[in-house]
């Protein structure tokens, strides 16, 4: 027994070796709550069940078993050029993708729309598919169509994306153009949309809406909400980016913040060079975007055909990590999260180019401190939390 006592000391030391930054990110349940890769599958056709060139995408099936990623959150997302008729027509196109997928690869993915289908799916080794709705025009003001999204699996659903809609307004539009607008913040009809959410288990993304929209949310939901991709507004004051008092309100309403990997809401400097960078290549942007019908996704392959050029514009990956250790210490460990945006911007900090580099975020945290119960609370635990709160499963 004393020679045990004796090698005690020596023994949690070999143990604590053996845990490096990769076992440790292996052992912990990833999620990212949001990445737009289905949006580029469909207007462009590859198959993410297969490795992928890294300018073609993020995000395949391949790559994402390298990082170490469990749960993805897949977008579901189209631009504001979709109103009624047919924003909620490719939403399901979408999400029919998202189907497909899961169709041709049953061993490697599968659909989950609750924490308890999440942890068994993960035990299965199979990735956990969560369907994530970007934006409440897709809704085309209908609650039926709000059940319908939510009965194929929305987990969540983000109340706009930069348009507004007809019941609660954007961060982009309460910022730009406020005072044209006909109200501001939630309607009648928009608290409605929130109660009937909260009834059917679906998370209130606030990701998107604006400061007014945001609080009168945290007034009307009886559940925790969610940021899926956003930063810190302290560190890179960007109108998508939280301030420390909704910070501090999210958290006290038990809510999650998920970072943004997004160069422009990592780094305050980024929009100026990036601004530049286009407007030196705005001949080839203008004909990008014709072919893609999108000109932020012609921005993004601009970015690859430039990359040289790119690089020079992204911030250094210790500035992400700034913005997910701002928020922890500012409201807590148990309201930050993994929220990528893989997929759905242009540029990303210097390290972070693909879902294989996950495991560099779990490096970097223990050197600050954080431990593997810190770790596994901002990589899996506080989505999951959330997630069970909002369906009670």
């Amino acid at each position: 027994m004393k020679k045990l006592l004796l090698l005690l000391p020596l023994l949690l030391t070999i143990k604590a070796i053996a845990q490096t930054p990769g076992e440790i990110h292996q052992r912990a349940i990833l999620v990212d709550t949001h990445n737009d890769v289905l949006s580029n599958e469909v207007i462009e056709g590859f198959d993410i069940g297969k490795l992928q060139p890294k300018d073609v995408s993020n995000f395949d099936l391949v790559r994402a078993k390298q990082g170490g990623l469990d749960a993805q959150v897949f977008s579901i997302w189209c631009g504001p050029q979709y109103g009624k008729g047919t924003a909620f027509k490719f939403a399901n196109r979408e999400i029919d993708s998202l189907y497909a997928l899961i169709a041709r690869y049953p061993d490697k993915i599968t659909l989950v729309r609750n924490a308890a289908e999440l942890q068994k799916a993960v035990k299965e080794k199979k990735m956990a598919a969560l369907i994530g709705v970007e934006g409440g025009h897709m809704i085309e003001d209908r609650i039926d169509y709000l059940d319908s999204l939510a009965k194929r699996g929305m987990c969540y659903l983000t109340l706009t994306w930069n348009n507004s809609t007809s019941w609660a307004t954007s961060a982009a539009d309460e910022t730009t153009r406020r005072d044209s607008l006909k109200h501001i913040g939630l309607t009648d009809y928009g608290k409605q949309i929130v109660r009937r959410m909260n009834e059917l288990g679906v998370m209130i993304d606030l990701s998107h809406p604006g400061e007014q929209t945001f609080y009168d949310v945290l007034a009307t939901t009886t559940k925790p909400v969610i940021a899926s991709h956003s930063c810190a507004y302290s560190i890179d004051p960007f109108r998508r980016n939280l301030k420390d008092d909704q910070l501090k309100a999210l958290a006290k309403n038990g809510g999650v913040v998920f970072v943004n990997f997004f160069s422009g809401f990592v780094d305050s400097s980024f929009f100026k060079k990036y601004d530049h960078f286009l407007a030196v290549h705005k001949t080839e942007l203008d004909s990008l975007t014709k072919i893609y019908n999108d000109e932020d996704l012609a921005a993004d392959r601009l970015c690859n055909i430039y990359k040289s050029e790119a690089d020079l514009m992204r911030p250094p990956l210790s500035l992400l990590i700034k913005h997910i250790d701002y928020i922890a210490k500012l409201i807590g460990v148990d309201h930050v999260g993994i929220g990528s945006d893989f997929d759905g911007a242009p540029s990303y900090p210097l390290g972070m180019d693909d879902v294989t580099d996950y495991p560099k975020i779990t490096a970097e945290l223990l050197k600050l401190g954080y431990t593997e119960k810190d770790i596994d609370k901002i990589l899996s635990g506080n989505f999951l939390r959330v997630l069970k709160a909002n369906t009670g499963k």
